[in-house]
């Protein structure tokens, strides 16, 4: 039986969250919520299913007792981490480990790769991402010596860019900018620096050695793969990103499209519209998984999606 899995969001409260995540129509735990782990088989966020006949089941119990939803792939656990985040206020500076170091180091978790597509940001919004040492002596010196102006790269962003963040990556996403994100299925970040903030009157940790070991040096920007766009009926499909861990497409819909799900597993999340897929309504902030073999599919109405597979 061809089974949409429709999947409840986890939310995270942040000390730079904000209350944008209820225009998705989510009844958020606060105005300081920062992130909706959309579709998540993490032990820190470990979304259920909403209906059917797995309703109630954790992504990470189906992956682990029906992997036949998901091609039968190998591994232990869930491979990505769909996540959208509002902010409010800075993130801190941060930087991911590989998967390498991270297993080395924290306890056989998986690195973190992760790309961002920005959904919406202030007129003026600008991402850190990058840095300006030269090697990685001046990147422990500038951290050391806490001389941020001089070591952090800024850009400026608008509604509708794409990044892709690689391991040794310095970057944060700041104040006012709404992305989402489809990511290794990992929470491991090392701040590099918090703007000094305090939290319950103390200042957030911060991973100043691990963020030195990681951060790649000197920092060599992505090459922006081609954002190739294809036509699927009243569709346009624009191709984001592959790498070895995801390939990602944004879906453009007004009208009708059919396509075929020949992917392991296909997450999508709807952030613009509402329409119906195979007779099943579907609108903003839904997020939700064609498993293996779901095949063909119509999609109808005005929809953005994101979607995004292993290969």
């Amino acid at each position: 039986m061809k089974e949409i899995l429709f999947l409840n969001p986890v939310f995270k409260e942040m000390v730079w969250g904000g209350s944008r995540l209820r225009e998705f129509g989510y009844a958020i735990p606060s105005d300081s919520t920062g992130e909706c782990w959309a579709i998540s088989a993490h032990p820190n966020g470990d979304g259920t299913v909403v209906s059917g006949r797995f309703a109630g089941c954790r992504l990470s119990e189906l992956w682990q007792e029906h992997r036949e939803l998901f091609g039968s792939l190998k591994g232990d656990r869930f491979p990505l981490l769909v996540k959208i985040i509002d902010a409010k206020g800075d993130l801190s500076i941060q930087v991911h480990p590989d998967d390498a170091y991270a297993m080395e180091h924290e306890n056989g978790s998986y690195g973190k790769t992760e790309c961002w597509y920005i959904l919406d940001c202030d007129p003026d919004a600008t991402i850190v991402i990058g840095h300006n040492a030269k090697n990685s002596q001046e990147v422990a010196d500038m951290i050391r010596q806490e001389r941020w102006s001089e070591f952090i790269r800024e850009i400026p962003v608008k509604k509708g860019d794409f990044f892709q963040i690689n391991p040794g990556c310095v970057h944060a996403i700041k104040g006012g900018t709404m992305i989402l994100e489809t990511q290794q299925n990992s929470d491991i970040t090392y701040r590099v620096y918090d703007y000094g903030r305090l939290q319950n009157g103390k200042p957030r940790q911060l991973h100043v050695e691990q963020s030195i070991a990681v951060i790649r040096a000197p920092y060599v920007a992505e090459a922006a793969e081609q954002r190739t766009v294809t036509a699927v009926g009243d569709a346009s499909v624009e191709h984001l990103v592959t790498c070895p861990y995801y390939s990602v497409e944004k879906i453009t819909l007004d009208g009708t499209a059919r396509f075929v799900q020949d992917k392991p597993f296909l997450n999508v999340s709807v952030y613009e519209g509402e329409g119906v897929l195979d007779g099943t309504p579907v609108r903003k902030g839904d997020h939700f998984i064609l498993p293996a073999d779901y095949g063909e599919f119509t999609l109808e109405g005005n929809l953005s999606l994101i979607v995004s597979s292993v290969e």
